[in-house]
């Protein structure tokens, strides 16, 4: 068993990262142009800013992966590389079937995913660096992509952690990086499904009208929904809401403070956890002078 994972240690150290790289890649961009033309056919909601946040949305992906790159290259699928050839975590010593072990490890990246983005909601200074997704105005595929470097570092470092700790293995990493990446741009899509359908994949699944309504002004409909790929986490944890108060059509998208902010700018993107106020939503934040007045 361990020369079987010191073997893959080897393979994955000299071509993994190539291979890993053209499989996201590939399924990045067919999901993101799928979506796309899915919007135009079938939108669920007019846009109020349009296709003008494209250029920022897009150019903060590119930023994010180019500082990735630089600070983290190997990322998670690195950190499983070297836990299956130290033989590290906790499904490298339960030394279970390989198929249990990878779907095991997928669907317990997903809670920890969950976690973590109740956690960014939760604290208030992780919700300045996550106010940067929730500011977009309209929400479409871009959105799904749209983080600030520093969220992306700290998301990835934690995603490292517990890849470590699990001893998730390599196929089970990079099948999650497909999912996770595919599902945000899913999710965050303006496609209307038709309605037995999203009723259908809702039983498991993150849909488009489900995360929708965690892109509420509404400060508890933002609370809400925190999954990203499988539903039954929001369930479990009680933090499920099947239907926005005021409707899919009539809902107001991003964050109430800064409705008249430029948010579709990148450089505003950058900036925004330095120079702006937190608004209502923080689940733990104390309530001051500026969550009363949220304008400020």
């Amino acid at each position: 068993m361990r020369a079987t994972n010191v073997f893959l240690y080897l393979v994955f150290i000299q071509h993994g990262d190539m291979d890993e790289s053209s499989i996201r890649l590939a399924f990045f961009f067919t999901i993101l142009i799928g979506m796309a033309l899915l919007e135009l056919f079938a939108p669920r909601k007019q846009l109020t800013q349009g296709r003008k946040r494209w250029g920022a949305n897009l150019g903060i992906v590119i930023l994010d992966a180019a500082i990735v790159r630089l600070l983290l290259p190997a990322g998670a699928t690195g950190a499983a590389v070297w836990a299956a050839g130290h033989q590290f975590g906790i499904l490298n010593w339960l030394e279970l079937p390989a198929p249990i072990t990878i779907f095991a490890a997928v669907v317990l990246l997903d809670l920890i995913i969950y976690a973590q983005h109740l956690l960014f909601h939760a604290l208030p200074l992780l919700w300045r660096l996550h106010m940067v997704h929730h500011a977009d105005r309209d929400i479409d595929v871009t959105t799904g992509l749209r983080f600030h470097p520093i969220e992306i570092i700290i998301s990835l470092l934690i995603k490292i952690s517990c890849v470590v700790l699990l001893g998730a293995p390599v196929m089970a990493v990079i099948i999650f990086e497909v999912v996770l990446n595919g599902m945000a741009m899913f999710n965050h899509a303006n496609v209307k499904l038709p309605r037995r359908l999203d009723a259908l994949l809702r039983l498991l699944l993150i849909t488009p009208d489900v995360h929708r309504i965690h892109h509420s002004i509404i400060k508890q409909e933002t609370n809400s929904n925190y999954g990203f790929n499988l539903s039954i986490w929001d369930r479990l944890f009680g933090t499920y809401r099947a239907q926005p108060e005021k409707g899919h059509a009539a809902m107001r998208i991003g964050l109430e403070h800064l409705q008249q902010a430029p948010t579709h700018q990148l450089g505003f993107m950058l900036r925004l956890p330095f120079h702006h106020q937190l608004g209502q939503y923080p689940i733990l934040q104390h309530k001051t002078n500026d969550q009363e007045n949220p304008h400020v």
